[in-house]
Protein backbone atom coordinates (compact mmCIF):
# COMPACT_ATOMS: atom_id res chain seq x y z
CA UNK A 1 0.00 0.00 0.00
CA UNK A 2 2.57 2.74 0.77
CA UNK A 3 4.69 1.97 -2.68
CA UNK A 4 1.23 2.25 -4.31
CA UNK A 5 0.53 5.55 -2.39
CA UNK A 6 4.14 6.83 -3.08
CA UNK A 7 4.04 5.92 -6.94
CA UNK A 8 0.33 8.00 -7.16
CA UNK A 9 2.13 10.84 -5.27
CA UNK A 10 4.95 11.36 -7.43
CA UNK A 11 2.58 10.65 -10.54
CA UNK A 12 0.58 13.38 -9.10
CA UNK A 13 3.07 15.90 -8.39
CA UNK A 14 5.01 15.06 -11.78
CA UNK A 15 1.58 15.96 -13.48
CA UNK A 16 1.67 19.70 -11.15
CA UNK A 17 5.34 20.16 -12.53
CA UNK A 18 3.93 19.65 -16.09
CA UNK A 19 1.10 21.88 -15.25
CA UNK A 20 2.98 24.63 -13.38
CA UNK A 21 5.94 24.96 -15.94
CA UNK A 22 6.45 28.35 -16.87
CA UNK A 23 5.16 29.11 -20.06
CA UNK A 24 5.33 33.09 -19.46
CA UNK A 25 4.55 34.24 -23.51
CA UNK A 26 6.67 36.78 -25.12
CA UNK A 27 4.96 39.67 -26.27
CA UNK A 28 7.34 39.22 -29.76
CA UNK A 29 5.26 35.97 -30.58
CA UNK A 30 3.70 36.34 -33.40
CA UNK A 31 -0.31 35.93 -32.77
CA UNK A 32 -2.42 32.62 -34.15
CA UNK A 33 -4.68 35.40 -36.16
CA UNK A 34 -2.06 34.71 -38.73
CA UNK A 35 -2.59 31.31 -38.70
CA UNK A 36 -5.84 30.24 -40.36
CA UNK A 37 -8.14 31.19 -37.47
CA UNK A 38 -11.81 29.99 -37.70
CA UNK A 39 -11.36 26.69 -36.19
CA UNK A 40 -9.37 28.34 -33.27
CA UNK A 41 -12.19 31.14 -32.89
CA UNK A 42 -14.49 28.17 -32.09
CA UNK A 43 -12.40 26.57 -30.10
CA UNK A 44 -11.82 29.92 -27.95
CA UNK A 45 -15.28 30.30 -28.16
CA UNK A 46 -16.61 26.89 -26.67
CA UNK A 47 -13.71 27.01 -23.99
CA UNK A 48 -15.25 30.72 -22.90
CA UNK A 49 -18.84 29.12 -23.04
CA UNK A 50 -17.75 27.34 -20.12
CA UNK A 51 -19.47 28.62 -17.04
CA UNK A 52 -18.63 25.69 -14.86
CA UNK A 53 -17.60 21.69 -15.60
CA UNK A 54 -17.06 19.00 -14.20
CA UNK A 55 -15.37 15.91 -15.00
CA UNK A 56 -13.50 12.60 -14.40
CA UNK A 57 -10.60 11.85 -15.33
CA UNK A 58 -7.50 9.74 -16.15
CA UNK A 59 -3.53 11.05 -15.95
CA UNK A 60 -1.08 9.05 -17.70
CA UNK A 61 2.06 9.68 -17.94
CA UNK A 62 4.88 8.74 -20.52
CA UNK A 63 5.62 4.99 -18.90
CA UNK A 64 1.82 4.52 -18.81
CA UNK A 65 1.23 5.22 -15.21
CA UNK A 66 -2.25 5.87 -14.59
CA UNK A 67 -4.37 7.81 -12.20
CA UNK A 68 -7.95 8.92 -11.86
CA UNK A 69 -9.79 11.84 -10.33
CA UNK A 70 -12.28 13.98 -10.70
CA UNK A 71 -11.63 18.05 -12.41
CA UNK A 72 -13.80 20.78 -11.53
CA UNK A 73 -13.88 24.09 -13.31
CA UNK A 74 -15.29 27.28 -12.27
CA UNK A 75 -15.19 30.78 -14.22
CA UNK A 76 -12.72 32.79 -13.70
CA UNK A 77 -9.65 31.35 -13.45
CA UNK A 78 -10.96 28.99 -10.56
CA UNK A 79 -10.10 24.79 -10.78
CA UNK A 80 -9.70 21.67 -9.10
CA UNK A 81 -8.10 18.72 -9.25
CA UNK A 82 -8.69 15.62 -6.76
CA UNK A 83 -7.40 12.02 -7.04
CA UNK A 84 -8.23 9.23 -6.35
CA UNK A 85 -8.50 8.30 -2.22
CA UNK A 86 -5.06 6.52 -2.20
CA UNK A 87 -3.66 9.46 -3.37
CA UNK A 88 -3.60 12.29 -0.78
CA UNK A 89 -2.34 15.23 -3.54
CA UNK A 90 -4.66 18.38 -4.31
CA UNK A 91 -4.42 20.83 -6.98
CA UNK A 92 -6.55 23.98 -7.05
CA UNK A 93 -6.16 27.22 -8.69
CA UNK A 94 -8.05 29.89 -6.67
CA UNK A 95 -8.43 32.25 -10.05
CA UNK A 96 -4.59 33.94 -9.15
CA UNK A 97 -2.41 30.78 -7.14
CA UNK A 98 -2.04 27.21 -8.80
CA UNK A 99 -1.07 25.29 -5.42
CA UNK A 100 -0.66 21.83 -4.69
CA UNK A 101 -0.99 20.30 -1.22
CA UNK A 102 0.48 16.83 -0.58
CA UNK A 103 -1.27 15.80 2.78
CA UNK A 104 1.37 13.24 3.33
CA UNK A 105 4.39 14.93 3.81
CA UNK A 106 2.47 18.24 4.43
CA UNK A 107 4.33 20.15 1.42
CA UNK A 108 2.66 23.35 -0.32
CA UNK A 109 3.90 24.72 -3.49
CA UNK A 110 2.40 27.19 -5.05
CA UNK A 111 2.72 29.17 -8.67
CA UNK A 112 0.96 31.83 -10.56
CA UNK A 113 -1.66 30.32 -12.54
CA UNK A 114 -0.61 32.96 -15.53
CA UNK A 115 2.34 31.24 -15.98
CA UNK A 116 0.82 27.60 -15.79
CA UNK A 117 -0.52 25.94 -19.18
CA UNK A 118 -3.72 25.93 -17.41
CA UNK A 119 -3.94 29.18 -18.58
CA UNK A 120 -5.10 28.20 -21.88
CA UNK A 121 -8.12 26.68 -19.89
CA UNK A 122 -9.02 29.58 -17.63
CA UNK A 123 -8.44 32.39 -19.55
CA UNK A 124 -8.89 31.04 -23.45
CA UNK A 125 -8.78 34.43 -24.91
CA UNK A 126 -5.41 35.61 -23.82
CA UNK A 127 -3.32 32.44 -24.17
CA UNK A 128 -5.59 30.39 -26.66
CA UNK A 129 -6.35 33.30 -29.19
CA UNK A 130 -3.00 34.88 -29.08
CA UNK A 131 -0.50 31.99 -29.11
CA UNK A 132 -2.54 28.93 -30.33
CA UNK A 133 -2.31 27.24 -33.64
CA UNK A 134 -4.33 24.37 -34.98
CA UNK A 135 -2.54 20.91 -35.32
CA UNK A 136 -3.26 17.98 -38.03
CA UNK A 137 -5.82 15.26 -37.24
CA UNK A 138 -6.56 12.77 -38.85
CA UNK A 139 -10.16 12.33 -37.95
CA UNK A 140 -12.70 15.11 -38.86
CA UNK A 141 -14.60 15.43 -36.05
CA UNK A 142 -11.24 16.48 -33.85
CA UNK A 143 -9.84 19.70 -33.54
CA UNK A 144 -6.35 20.15 -31.53
CA UNK A 145 -4.80 23.39 -30.63
CA UNK A 146 -1.36 23.94 -29.54
CA UNK A 147 -0.30 26.54 -27.00
CA UNK A 148 2.80 27.60 -26.82
CA UNK A 149 5.58 30.13 -27.08
CA UNK A 150 8.11 29.51 -30.21
CA UNK A 151 10.66 31.59 -28.78
CA UNK A 152 10.91 29.85 -26.25
CA UNK A 153 10.63 25.89 -26.43
CA UNK A 154 11.79 25.74 -22.87
CA UNK A 155 8.56 26.98 -21.07
CA UNK A 156 6.42 24.16 -22.41
CA UNK A 157 3.55 23.66 -23.94
CA UNK A 158 0.06 22.58 -24.09
CA UNK A 159 -2.06 20.51 -26.56
CA UNK A 160 -5.78 21.11 -26.47
CA UNK A 161 -8.06 18.01 -28.06
CA UNK A 162 -11.55 18.68 -29.23
CA UNK A 163 -14.77 16.59 -30.72
CA UNK A 164 -17.37 18.49 -32.43
CA UNK A 165 -20.48 17.72 -30.32
CA UNK A 166 -23.38 20.17 -30.57
CA UNK A 167 -24.66 19.52 -27.03
CA UNK A 168 -21.46 20.54 -25.56
CA UNK A 169 -20.55 24.69 -25.20
CA UNK A 170 -19.83 26.03 -28.63
CA UNK A 171 -20.12 22.87 -30.25
CA UNK A 172 -16.91 21.59 -29.38
CA UNK A 173 -16.28 19.11 -26.21
CA UNK A 174 -12.96 19.04 -24.78
CA UNK A 175 -11.73 15.45 -24.22
CA UNK A 176 -7.96 15.65 -23.30
CA UNK A 177 -4.93 17.53 -22.82
CA UNK A 178 -1.02 16.70 -23.18
CA UNK A 179 1.39 18.80 -21.44
CA UNK A 180 5.46 18.98 -21.60
CA UNK A 181 7.24 20.64 -19.11
CA UNK A 182 10.72 21.68 -19.65
CA UNK A 183 12.32 18.64 -19.16
CA UNK A 184 10.00 17.17 -21.75
CA UNK A 185 8.34 15.16 -19.44
CA UNK A 186 4.32 14.64 -20.76
CA UNK A 187 1.28 13.98 -19.39
CA UNK A 188 -2.43 13.42 -20.56
CA UNK A 189 -5.14 13.91 -18.84
CA UNK A 190 -8.42 12.30 -20.66
CA UNK A 191 -11.94 14.04 -19.81
CA UNK A 192 -15.55 11.94 -19.41
CA UNK A 193 -18.60 12.24 -17.87
CA UNK A 194 -18.50 15.88 -18.76
CA UNK A 195 -21.09 18.11 -17.25
CA UNK A 196 -21.56 21.84 -17.52
CA UNK A 197 -23.96 24.62 -16.16
CA UNK A 198 -23.59 22.78 -12.64
CA UNK A 199 -24.52 24.88 -9.01
CA UNK A 200 -20.31 25.24 -7.71
CA UNK A 201 -19.84 27.01 -5.01
CA UNK A 202 -16.51 28.71 -4.52
CA UNK A 203 -16.13 26.86 -1.49
CA UNK A 204 -14.91 24.06 -3.56
CA UNK A 205 -11.21 25.77 -4.46
CA UNK A 206 -10.91 26.30 -0.83
CA UNK A 207 -8.63 24.00 0.91
CA UNK A 208 -7.17 22.52 4.26
CA UNK A 209 -3.76 23.73 4.42
CA UNK A 210 -1.21 21.04 5.21
CA UNK A 211 1.17 23.00 7.41
CA UNK A 212 -0.18 22.51 11.26
CA UNK A 213 -1.10 25.47 13.11
CA UNK A 214 1.51 26.79 15.43
CA UNK A 215 0.32 26.43 19.73
CA UNK A 216 -0.09 29.79 21.03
Amino acid sequence: MFSRIRSGRLLACAALASLAAPVAMSAAVTPASAQPSDELSRAVAALRAISTMSADFVQVDRNGQQLTGKMVLKRPGKIRFEYQKDVPVLIVSDGSRLTMLDYEVRQKQVWPISNSPLGALLDPGKDVMRYGKLMPVRHPDLVSVQVKDPKHPEYGTITLIFNRDASAPGGLQLESWVSVDSQNKITKIFLSNQRYGIPVSDGTFTFKDVRPRKKR
